[in-house]
């Protein structure tokens, strides 16, 4: 092989190496938000279920050694995710700044009449 045909194969490795390892990166970010689940409902199980099987499974958009789409899917979910988290978060501090309505005063007791 000529210089030039390992140069572009050293390179076409490395830019392989390099989407496999933002492919990880961002499926640890997700599996980070998993914690969550509970407080972000259906969309975001599905988003956060649908996500990782998509980048598990063998069926892809693109062959495997582009990661491009599984990045694209990686992506998209964690960005939804982090949505359905900032609007929980703001939901629970609107819940806890609300003012305490305080209960109605109990009707005093024949005994505390004058």
């Amino acid at each position: 092989m000529s210089r030039e045909t390992w140069v572009l194969v050293v390179l076409a490795a490395v830019l392989a190496a390099a989407m496999l390892a933002g492919a990880v990166l961002l499926a640890i970010r997700v599996i980070r938000t998993r914690r969550m689940l509970g407080a972000l409902g259906a969309g975001g199980k599905v988003a956060f279920y649908g996500a990782l099987i998509y980048t598990i499974l063998p069926v892809d958009l693109l062959p495997d050694p582009i990661y491009l789409d599984d990045m694209g899917v990686l992506a998209g979910a964690l960005f939804y995710l982090g949505r359905l988290v900032a609007k929980h978060r703001a939901e629970q501090r609107a819940a806890q700044a609300a003012p305490a309505v305080p209960l109605a005063a109990a009707p005093p007791r024949p005994s505390d009449r004058p």
